[in-house]
Formats: structure tokens, C-alpha cells, sequence
């Protein structure tokens, strides 16, 4: 391993008040899942149809649902800002109709307290990924219906936590939902309908401004969406890469910033895409004003062009190291400085503040208890940190930066082979280890406050 980087300083663009946050998910950390009146989810149907790479459940990891006391010590240690969970919608409302589950209420009202307890603001997010299994089999994400159940069940947090919790993140990562969920089928609910899973984009957005309505009544005072984003290239200097990359651009980044932040969708038609099933009203409620927007951001994507039914194709990206995912995922941090000013050329004033909401990368980790000397995860959050610092004097505003993630979880159809935790997992017994990235961050942090 080579040496830790030795680069400048890269809090030095950063304002006073930057907040630093770090991240997990309910499906990823929680365990318990026949617990307590928990329903099911479409990841439970997919981790039960034998799709993830190691065998693995879910059930094994962390255990936060049980250990949750564990992971305050850890986030009060770390000394950030923030702490960036989610809300498991089916161990809150398990069939995604009929009402609340005060056991599963309970447990994030009991982890609520502890947060504030420990001086870190909970910073929630109502959907990542959890759709009920009932919802899902009456269309899921392609049932408007989806959307109005979703705000039902928003409703029933926030009556209950809402006097504690004030910040709030509605959907995380649509794109990824519709893109890997719906349209090829790597991740849950594992349709494959290609250009037909478009309208899952909308009724997410929809979702998200139901939401927000909601939690704006139950007086939230920072709202955000967290949208993944990736700074597209093209392969070649042709006329047809340049049409390729568009096309994924228009599909990954704008089909879900475009109308949050304009009230306007892009042109699907000229492209020969379907319309998107928008009612009148719709716009309106998911362009309402946010707070900040967040920025899931892991690497960049190279295209090339396609003369087949989806015209592009991702290729590695030329001369980039990569993560445990390997060529999929390249490390370029100087493209997370090029997506933040492309934001703000694109959209101007009509951006919020930035929070990145993610980011963070895997690699080959021992699965026993040990500390790991995780050099390279530390290169690569101080390189992305660097960029968000680059950015910053490019005359982006970013307040927010969230690491992905607090310790090793569930990688969804990659199970525990994917490590990403600034805090080592044993998958067996769920023994909690800092790594050297954990030390790292919170010297960091500690050195950003005045």
C-alpha cells in the first residue's frame, strides 16, 4: 500500500459551519427483520430469491435494530454533525396501508433520543429502498397509488417524530430505483422493462413532493431530496458519443434533477421515450422549494455509443483506478468537481445548497474482527473532500458532506462482499472495529471546527 496522501490541505475552501455527516440504511444495518411486526419488502423477496452473491440475508451484520446504543457511541466518538439514517417503511406501516406500528415507531423514536442525547442531529431518510411487498404487488413504483401511500405513511412518522426531528430526506437515489429496480433488474424489484420503468421516475418525484408537503406542515425545518448523480463522459470526441452520453446524462441526472429544480421534465419524446403519466398539479408539487439538495456521488460513467434498443453502453472508464467493484467503479474525484459546477451551470439560482449525501468506496477487507489500515478509502475520501474544496471556489455552495458509510452493512445483490464501513463489521457476530478511515474522519473533523 502506498503511503497516505500527502496532498494540501483540503478544508482550506470550506466555510465556517460545514457540517459533516455519515450514513447507513434500515435494510443495510437493521437485522431483525421477523421482529417487533415488521411486514416485508421487495428486499426481503429479493434476498429470499437467492440473488445475492454471498448467501447472505440481511439478517447477519450489524444488528442495529437490537445495537443501535453501539452506533451513537461510535457516531458521538467520530464527532460529526449529522447522522444520516433511514426509516424501514414496513417496520413503521408493514403492509403500506392500515397504520402504525408503535413497536417500529418505538425503536427510531428511542434512536431519535439518543442522538440528540449525544449532540448529533438525526437527519432521516423516509424511503430507501424498503417498498412494501404489498405495494408492490399492485404495481410498485408504476401505481400512482404508490405515491399517496407514501404520504400516508410519511404522515405516521412524523406525527410521531416530528417534535424532535426537523431535517429530513424524502427518497434516496430514485435514479436507481427506476434505472437498476425496474428497468434491467439488478437490484429489487428486479423487473427488467427497459423504457417502460420510466414512469417510476415520476411517481417517486411525486412521492418525494407528497412528502414534503407533508413534513413542511408538521414543521420541518430542512427538507432535501437525495439524488444520485455521475458526470458523464464520453468514450471518443464523435458526434456519436457525444449522442450517447447525452442520452444517459438525460436518464441518470436530468430526468430526476430537471423537474425538482425547474418543474420541467426534459424532452423525452425527441428522443422517442414515452411520456411520463404527469397530472396536473404534479409539477408544482415536486418543484416545491427545498432547503438543500442532496448529492449521492461515487464516480464517473463513460459511454460509448450503441446502435442497439439502448443507445449507449458503459465502459471503463480510460486510466482510472477502481474500487472493489472494479471497472464499474472508477475513481476520479476531479469528476465529483465537474458534476457540482455542472449543477450550477445547469440550473443556476434554482439550486439549493448542495449536501453531498454520499460518498465513499469498497474494497477487499478481511472478514474477521480486525483493525483494517484502509489507506486507500482514506486516499479516496480526501481526494473527493479535495474536489467538493475545488468546487466550493468555483462558486458552488456546498454545506454538507456525508460519508457512505458508518461500518460495513448489507450491500444489497452484493450481500457483506462489499465493504464500505469507516467501522469493520464481523458479519457473524456483528463486532463493531474503527478502521484507520474512522481515525482519519474524526481528526478531520475535529481540526474543521474553529
Amino acid at each position: 500500500m502506498s503511503d497516505l496522501p500527502t496532498t494540501a490541505d483540503p478544508l482550506a475552501a470550506f466555510p465556517p459551519g460545514f457540517r459533516w455527516s455519515t450514513a447507513t440504511s434500515a435494510f443495510q444495518i437493521e437485522g431483525a427483520r421477523d421482529m417487533d411486526g415488521r411486514g416485508r419488502s421487495i428486499w426481503d423477496d429479493f434476498v429470499d430469491s437467492g440473488r445475492i452473491v454471498d448467501g447472505t440475508t440481511a439478517d447477519e451484520g450489524p444488528q442495529s435494530y437490537h445495537r443501535w446504543g453501539e452506533d451513537v457511541a461510535l457516531l458521538r466518538e467520530l464527532g460529526v454533525d449529522r447522522y444520516r439514517f433511514s426509516i424501514s417503511w414496513v417496520r413503521v406501516q408493514p403492509d403500506g396501508v392500515r397504520g402504525a406500528n408503535p413497536a417500529g415507531l418505538d425503536y427510531y423514536s428511542r434512536l431519535v433520543d439518543d442522538l440528540l442525547e449525544a449532540g448529533i442531529t438525526p437527519f432521516p431518510t423516509l424511503y430507501h429502498w424498503d417498498l412494501p411487498s404489498s405495494l408492490e404487488a399492485q404495481g410498485g413504483w408504476l401505481n400512482r397509488d404508490t405515491a399517496l401511500r407514501f404520504a400516508d405513511y410519511a404522515r405516521l412518522v412524523a406525527d410521531r417524530l416530528a417534535d424532535r426531528v426537523r431535517h429530513w430526506y424524502t427518497i434516496n437515489e430514485p435514479a436507481m430505483t427506476t434505472l437498476q429496480g425496474y428497468a434491467v433488474g439488478t437490484l429489487a424489484p428486479a423487473r427488467t422493462m427497459l423504457f417502460d420503468a420510466l414512469p417510476t421516475a415520476h411517481h417517486q418525484l411525486l412521492a418525494h413532493g407528497l412528502a414534503l408537503r407533508v413534513l413542511r406542515a408538521a414543521g420541518a425545518h430542512e427538507v432535501a431530496i437525495a439524488n444520485n448523480h455521475t458526470f458523464v463522459r464520453p468514450l471518443h470526441d464523435t458526434e456519436e458519443d457525444a449522442g450517447a452520453a447525452a442520452v444517459y446524462d438525460l436518464l441518470h441526472n436530468r430526468l430526476f434533477a430537471d423537474p425538482v429544480l425547474t418543474g420541467r421534465y426534459p424532452d423525452l419524446a425527441a428522443l422517442g421515450l414515452p411520456e411520463l403519466p404527469v397530472r396536473d398539479g404534479d409539477l408544482d408539487l415536486i418543484s416545491a422549494p427545498l432547503d438543500g439538495y442532496g448529492v449521492n456521488f461515487y464516480n464517473p460513467t463513460t459511454v460509448t455509443a450503441d446502435p442497439g434498443l439502448v443507445p449507449f453502453t458503459i465502459v471503463p472508464t480510460p486510466g482510472a483506478p477502481v474500487t472493489g467493484f472494479g471497472p464499474e467503479w472508477p475513481i476520479v474525484p476531479e469528476a465529483l468537481t465537474a458534476l457540482l459546477v455542472q449543477l450550477l451551470d445547469r440550473y443556476g439560482a434554482t439550486l439549493p445548497p448542495v449536501m453531498v449525501s454520499e460518498n465513499g468506496a469498497s474494497f477487499p477487507e478481511p472478514d474477521e474482527p480486525t483493525t483494517v489500515d484502509d489507506r486507500d478509502r482514506i486516499s479516496y475520501l480526501q481526494g473527493h473532500i479535495a474536489a467538493i474544496g475545488d468546487a466550493i471556489r468555483a462558486g458552488v455552495v456546498v454545506d454538507e458532506y456525508t460519508v457512505w458509510s458508518l461500518m460495513d452493512n448489507f450491500e444489497w445483490a452484493d450481500g457483506f462482499t462489499q465493504r464500505f464501513g469507516l467501522v469493520h463489521t464481523d458479519i457473524a457476530t456483528g463486532t463493531r472495529t474503527p478502521k484507520a478511515s474512522y481515525r482519519w474522519y474524526r481528526d478531520l473533523i475535529a481540526r474543521s471546527r474553529p
